[in-house]
């Protein structure tokens, strides 16, 4: 597998699709659609998915790619496969918040190998490297990359957690879950930008108790595996795999190691 062509192309098309993203975000208003399953569909998550699709299929024609956005795709079962939303998080979108990304994953006998998640509005870019090692780069972006942070977890302290929330789909459930644990603070973001906050060493604790799909995900767990942290499913606390039937994810728990979880 060549990683090293695989994260250049990759992360040019995340910063091609975010530049197609902010287009639509920075235009005085833009067409909100609803999908068959409810959720939202904006022109920017349509123009970032053709973008994608084309320039995955032209690079790696013998890797298929499962996206979002096209239905037909999803019937696609592979050991190996690229996994995409082109854009996370399109309610923030549709609210002018800041939060969404651009998330492209390869995904190798069930588990996400490489990956980039770019927030195009927040200007922050994560990527694993061609040795599956997480990097944050430092903007303006180019052709060729920037300054790279290696990524890193953080060493939790059980007596005061980091914990990390979704700004739109915080519940009851997932409020009781978190109070079994000794937390210090709170960190709020959307989309997949919270599994890069725990990559980070910005937050500890990241539990999903909620309907996620795997392209939602997919390239957040790299980012965060590529940072030595770890993604459990709620249940068992097995690892969280890809390629299950449907692309539908359990609850789930990501997480800095350390942490002594509590049973679900």
């Amino acid at each position: 597998m060549d990683y090293a062509r695989i994260v250049t192309t990759i992360r040019t098309l995340a910063l091609e699709a975010g530049a197609e993203i902010m287009q639509v975000y920075e235009s005085p208003d833009f067409e909100v659609k609803t999908k068959s399953d409810a959720s939202p569909v904006t022109e920017a998550d349509e123009r970032a998915d053709k973008l994608i699709a084309a320039g995955l299929a032209a690079a790696f024609p013998e890797i298929p790619a499962v996206t979002e956005e096209q239905a037909a795709s999803h019937a696609i079962k592979a050991p190996v496969f690229f996994l995409v939303d082109p854009l996370d998080g399109t309610k923030e979108f549709v609210q002018r918040r800041g939060d969404f990304t651009v998330n492209i994953a390869l995904i190798e006998n069930g588990v996400p190998t490489r990956g980039v998640v770019y927030a195009p509005a927040k200007g922050r870019l994560f990527y694993t490297d061609a040795a599956g090692q997480s990097q944050e780069e430092a903007g303006p972006f180019g052709a060729e990359p920037g300054a790279l942070t290696p990524l890193r977890v953080g060493k939790p302290d059980p007596a005061g957690l980091v914990v990390v929330a979704s700004k739109s789909h915080r519940d009851q459930a997932t409020d009781d879950y978190i109070a079994k644990y000794a937390v210090a603070d709170f960190r709020s973001a959307g989309s997949s930008m919270k599994f890069c906050l725990v990559a980070a060493g910005e937050a500890d604790l990241y539990p999903r108790l909620g309907r996620t799909m795997e392209w939602d995900t997919a390239a957040g767990q790299a980012v965060l595996l590529g940072a030595g942290g770890e993604v459990v499913r709620f249940d068992d606390h097995t690892p969280l795999a890809y390629g299950k039937s449907g692309f539908e994810n359990p609850f789930f728990i990501a997480l800095a190691p350390g942490i002594d979880l509590v049973p679900a």
